[in-house]
């Protein structure tokens, strides 16, 4: 399906919002754990997919603060899915040239998970093809909460002035600086909201919904995430005619 994209106008940034494993375990009559393990392959399919199309951002919501709330059982569950995944997937992030990145709280995740994944980090931080970057204990208001506090410590100590704070200056105090604001976010499950994922970084960017439940998302929905994508008209405030002039 890859001939259906023109592969100049491949979104640099592509963020995803992971939704409906639990209900895919629970039309399979098993417990929503089922539907997590059963993701992996769609996270593969993902990052194999934007790699060989030449993404070179991928940011996955993986666990947002709020998740932190459903029951300590799935919770637990996730965390011991999570330390396998990274281990078995360091070898084709190796393989294909890719690094792994994370932002949200991190200290916040059990010791071996928070381990895990910085050794994952370290091994990876030498290549320079797709960043792959986890949401970990994320949420868009945490995250801008947390700018906020960072911006007025400079304040209070004087480093920085009140007439100084720019938008360049909220974005270089998120987790996200120094990385591109996504052209395109994917939300699986048919859900249409974004969940307090990337609040201030979505601010232009073009949103696709899709019913298909993530377990099930493959290479070729990735596909069709992006060619609607190229059949948008990104105007950014402006009207259709200067963009086209």
């Amino acid at each position: 399906m890859k001939e259906v994209l023109d592969r100049e106008r491949i979104p640099r940034h592509i963020a995803i919002i992971m939704d409906g494993n639990g209900r895919w375990a629970k039309k399979k009559g098993a417990m929503r754990i089922f539907g997590h393990r059963h993701a992996i392959q769609a996270v593969k399919d993902a990052i194999e997919g934007a790699e060989n199309l030449g993404v070179e951002y991928l940011t996955l919501f993986s666990f947002s603060t709020e998740n932190w709330s459903r029951p300590q059982e799935e919770i637990n569950g996730l965390m011991e899915l999570l330390v396998k995944t990274i281990t078995d997937e360091v070898p084709m992030m190796m393989k294909n040239n890719i690094r792994l990145e994370s932002i949200g709280d991190l200290n916040s995740l059990p010791q071996a998970a928070y381990e895990k994944l910085m050794e994952a980090k370290k091994t990876t931080a030498g290549n320079d093809g797709l960043k792959v970057i986890l949401a970990l204990s994320y949420s868009g208001q945490w995250e801008l909460t947390q700018a906020t506090q960072r911006i007025a410590q400079k304040i209070s100590e004087g480093t920085l002035k009140v007439e100084e704070i720019t938008q360049q200056v909220v974005a270089d105090h998120l987790e996200t600086a120094g990385i591109p604001d996504p052209e395109l976010m994917i939300r699986t499950s048919g859900e249409f909201r974004i969940s307090n994922f990337l609040l201030w970084q979505l601010a232009y960017t073009e949103l696709h919904f899709t019913p298909v439940l993530w377990p099930d998302f493959r290479r070729e929905h990735l596909v069709a995430a992006i060619a609607d994508y190229q059949n948008r008209e990104r105007r950014f405030g402006k009207t259709g005619e200067q963009v086209k002039s």
